[in-house]
């Protein structure tokens, strides 16, 4: 912010490097709103969006039966710039074609609507931005060195917002409040929450922390949520998976964990893991079900192994959410197993759990 200070007074050109999301066009529109063109008007252009065979067009404008479907004359990109800043998102995906003919207009000043002879003075402030290597593109032969050192006048690098972390809590007070319901205070985030977000790596960066939080400003009106209250599936993947492994962090794996569970069942039952000694059993699993059911019941029952396994996980993540009041992740960290993994187990034998 001291150097957009800096250059946004002169008539200097700027180059804005970062990835896709990180803010280059709130930048471009700083430098715009500290110049003495502030006034005047701020132009975005998005080059890697406009088709090839229209992108003339939109930039310098056409005369009225320039081509077919020129109903009327159209000012240009660049010409509704006058007097303001024309701000060049995405330079490095421009034709090669066309930045022949963008380096004419900036560097004479002067643009030829198409279809027209009268050129027209135009005198603008360009501010580029590109998520590309633009030295790699030269070397590719992608783009003209000529035209990117009339544009890098003064570069200017955006950092990702994994690289800004703690700008993070400010990022998501502002768009809760800009994402407000009319009717709702803006939502809020416990401190576990926020603590996540921050250690989120937002390959989107600040694009895909405002979409999630207009995402949940939608869902949750008002509230305060804590990581609990949010389905995994209106988060990031990668956030919830960061999610898990926090709650898995202080256990060992699922399966382990349930059967110790079992274990300490049996235990406050009056059984101990010594009154299985005396069974033969070909596998830890199986010895399991010999403690937990009775060897002679199983055979009787004549059920396989694996489903009289599903009973007891069932009766096991039954007993837990009753102990957790329906909370999944209370019961995920009391039954030592991944959230996700438990919420579809509770989807797969159909139980209740907290609406939240």
């Amino acid at each position: 912010m001291q150097l957009v200070r800096s250059i946004a007074p002169t008539a200097a050109s700027v180059l804005i490097n970062g990835e896709s999301g990180a803010g280059k066009e709130l930048v471009a529109r700083a430098i715009h709103d500290q110049s003495d063109r502030a006034e005047q008007a701020f132009v975005a252009v998005n080059c890697g969006a406009i088709p090839a065979e229209l992108i003339e067009s939109e930039l310098f404008g056409h005369k009225k039966g320039a081509f077919t479907g020129a109903i009327a004359d159209h000012v240009g990109k660049v010409t509704a710039a006058h007097g303001g800043t024309l701000f060049l998102d995405e330079i490095g995906d421009m034709p090669m074609s066309m930045q022949v003919k963008l380096l004419r207009v900036l560097q004479e000043k002067v643009v030829l609507p198409v279809g027209s002879n009268q050129p027209q003075n135009v005198d603008i402030r360009v501010v580029a931005a590109t998520h590309r290597v633009l030295e790699d593109e030269i070397t590719a032969g992608r783009f003209r060195a000529d035209l990117y050192y009339r544009l890098n006048v003064v570069p200017l690098q955006v950092e990702p917002l994994r690289s800004r972390r703690d700008e993070v809590p400010a990022l998501i007070r502002h768009f809760a409040v800009h994402f407000a319901a009319v009717d709702a205070p803006a939502i809020a985030f416990t401190e576990g929450f926020l603590t996540i977000m921050q250690r989120y790596d937002w390959p989107g960066n600040v694009r895909e922390l405002s979409n999630m939080v207009h995402r949940l400003s939608v869902l949750y009106p008002g509230q305060t949520l804590h990581v609990n209250h949010v389905a995994p599936s209106m988060l990031p993947a990668g956030m919830a998976e960061l999610i898990d492994h926090e709650t898995a962090a202080n256990a060992p794996d699922e399966q382990g964990s349930l059967f110790d569970l079992m274990m300490q069942d049996d235990t406050a039952a009056g059984e101990t893991a010594s009154s299985t000694g005396a069974l033969e059993a070909e596998n830890d699993v199986e010895s399991i079900i010999m403690q937990a059911q009775g060897f002679e019941e199983f055979r009787q029952r004549g059920q396989s192994l694996k489903g009289m396994l599903s009973e007891i996980e069932q009766d096991l993540i039954e007993r837990a959410l009753r102990e957790s009041d329906g909370n999944v992740s209370r019961c995920a960290k009391l039954l030592r197993m991944q959230r996700t993994t438990l919420i579809e187990r509770i989807k797969k034998y159909n139980l209740k759990m907290d609406a939240a």
